[in-house]
């Protein structure tokens, strides 16, 4: 059963690489004729050498015009199959590298297309080495492929009809031995094909893991879990050089064993050729270039099979990148769907539930209101639910029960593109491009005027610095903003959403980075910023939400408690509970 279904699995891949391959069906066309002259013309040598021979036997009897008008023809011929193999090349190339084109192209699409349950699911680094080796991979193999299988199959065909032409007998006794190199090649396909994929897997993994340790080189360290990251990554990578050194014996097995059914074939004909000659059936100039039909007949199966080898690899390759690129899409927008220019701010939760994985619930039967231009503080313990809220509300996840409605539609019925953009996000985590510090800070807003750029720069606090770098506003930062702070990097992204002017706020630890005494006069800009807007504000430091109008406790995806500040304490309830052990440090 698990046999079937890793042949169905090769079979679907290959129908799916055919179809790529059919939008160039002009440079196929064009590459199988360049082959079938540079065969044909290959084929032609072994017996114009023949004729020479010929023209050459017996002592004193040298026919030399002839033989220079056959060495002509040689000549020709090899010039025909360096031009012809050229073109065939050029085409091939063109081919090949035009699939991968196509592949990445639609795996690249699909990634901003994908739904962020997947995203976080997979490894970045897995995701890319999908996209980055195993397309390589992938091109290799189908160049390889191109340039060899073609040729490989006309020059069987081909070196058959031209022994065919010179004797029966003999080739049908270079044929009988023909099924033994597909026997060999279908052996060792099939079991290479299993461990290519697994390679291919764990390389992904190998990817990802790396990633994830560079990208995570702080953590690692302040943890001390170097040693512990060399044992996991030793592990991994013995995993890999054994299912390398697997894959690799499996192929490897292909030159040598290919080789004893050239050298048998080649016997054969020796000894039955000989035999011809003796009986004057053959001339020794056709036995000449029986030989060398039999060397090029046999050829052709060792490359083909090392081709088919290498094959593998590439079809465990593309099934990978087609799994990816055959994931299913983030769920459309409705065809109704609206796209306001704005929004009041009054949001709904109707018993609405959520689970990332649907045997563990996370939100149940959740029920709120927001009005216009409130200010909704969301505090709890970790793992309560509150990015979650955060998520569903820009629809990153749509709800598995109730609804969230937004001035009273359904974020269902709003298309996400003006959904997203009626709200401004700061998050814990920073984001920024490279390219100018102008261009990150008025991404949101890119038809903002200098005058207003400098003045909400300086009500964010980073007109200083910036002014005091080489080119101001214009200076070029790196990706993801290296070489500057943490709080400084924060406080680009705070101008970002200030800039955008937008319809709701979402602050999702959006001071976490910054000291004490910026944080109170960017409280003071957040503050003029959320006048009138609906804001909602996730935070650790309770001293930050204590102007909310609202403040919703969470526990285990349950609102437990909600009122404001002064409510919460007088209540002295789990709210009270959490300020007096951040404030005065008695535990919870």
């Amino acid at each position: 059963m698990e046999a079937k279904k890793r042949n169905d699995l090769q079979w679907r891949t290959v129908k799916k690489v055919l179809r790529y391959i059919g939008r160039f069906r002009l440079w196929l066309a064009a590459s199988l004729l360049f082959a079938f002259l540079t065969v044909v013309l290959t084929l032609l040598a072994p017996r114009l050498t023949g004729e020479a021979v010929d023209h050459m036997i017996g002592a004193g009897r040298v026919d030399f015009p002839g033989v220079h008008r056959v060495i002509l023809k040689i000549a020709l011929a090899a010039a025909g199959v360096a031009l012809f193999q050229w073109l065939m090349n050029l085409c091939n190339n063109r081919l090949a590298y035009s699939v991968v084109r196509d592949l990445r192209n639609e795996a690249f699409r699909k990634i901003e297309r994908l739904p962020l349950s997947y995203l976080d699911a997979h490894p970045a680094g897995e995701i890319e080495s999908r996209v980055i080796a195993d397309a390589d991979q992938f091109s290799d193999g189908l160049l390889m492929g191109f340039t060899q299988l073609f040729t490989g199959v006309l020059t069987i065909v081909g070196t058959l009809l031209f022994m065919l032409s010179v004797s029966l007998s003999i080739t049908l006794a270079v044929v009988l031995i023909t099924p033994l190199s597909f026997f060999v090649a279908g052996y060792i396909s099939k079991h290479s094909y299993l461990l290519f994929r697994e390679q291919s897997k764990l390389r992904g993994e190998q990817t990802g893991m790396i990633n994830e340790m560079v990208e995570g080189q702080r953590v690692v360290k302040a943890f001390h879990r170097e040693d512990a990251v060399i044992r996991d990554f030793d592990a991994l990578n013995e995993r890999l050089t054994d299912t390398s050194l697997k894959a690799t014996f499996y192929s490897s097995l292909t030159n040598p064993t290919t080789r004893f059914v050239n050298a048998l074939v080649y016997m054969i004909v020796g000894a039955v050729g000989a035999l011809s000659v003796i009986g004057g059936s053959l001339s020794v100039g056709e036995l000449t270039a029986f030989l060398s039909y039999a060397s090029q007949y046999a050829k052709p199966f060792n490359e083909i099979s090392g081709v088919l080898t290498e094959l593998q690899n590439a079809i465990a390759c593309a099934a990978r990148l087609f799994e990816l690129i055959e994931e299913t899409e983030e769920v459309p927008d409705r065809a109704t769907a609206l796209a306001p220019e704005g929004f009041r701010g009054a949001v709904r939760f109707d018993q609405v539930d959520f689970s990332y994985v649907p045997e563990q619930h996370l939100i149940e039967d959740f029920n709120f209101a927001v009005k216009p231009g409130q200010k909704i503080a969301i505090v709890g313990p970790t793992g309560c639910g509150k990015t979650t809220l955060i998520n569903l509300l820009m629809r990153f996840y749509d709800v598995t029960g109730g609804a969230i409605s937004l001035d009273g539609t359904d974020l269902r019925d709003l298309t996400r593109a003006s959904l997203r953009g009626g709200f401004g996000m700061v998050l814990q985590e920073t984001w920024l491009k490279s390219g100018t510090i102008r261009e990150n800070i008025t991404m949101g807003n890119p038809g903002i005027s200098e005058e207003k750029m400098r003045e909400v720069a300086r009500a964010c606090h980073i007109a200083g610095f910036i002014e005091r770098l080489p080119d101001g506003y214009d200076t070029v930062i790196a990706e993801n903003g290296e070489g500057f702070s943490q709080g400084q990097k924060q406080l680009l992204c705070i101008a970002r959403v200030m800039m955008s002017n937008p319809s709701m706020l979402i602050l999702d630890e959006a001071t976490s980075s910054i000291d004490t005494r910026t944080e109170l006069k960017i409280q003071e800009a957040f503050n003029r910023l959320m006048e009138g807007r609906t804001s909602f504000i996730v935070a650790h430091r309770l001293s930050t939400i204590r102007n909310a109008d609202v403040i919703l406790v969470m526990k285990a995806g349950h609102i437990i408690e909600q009122g404001n500040h002064e409510e919460l304490m007088a209540k002295q309830g789990f709210y009270y509970t959490l300020y007096e052990s951040q404030f005065l440090g008695k535990a919870i």
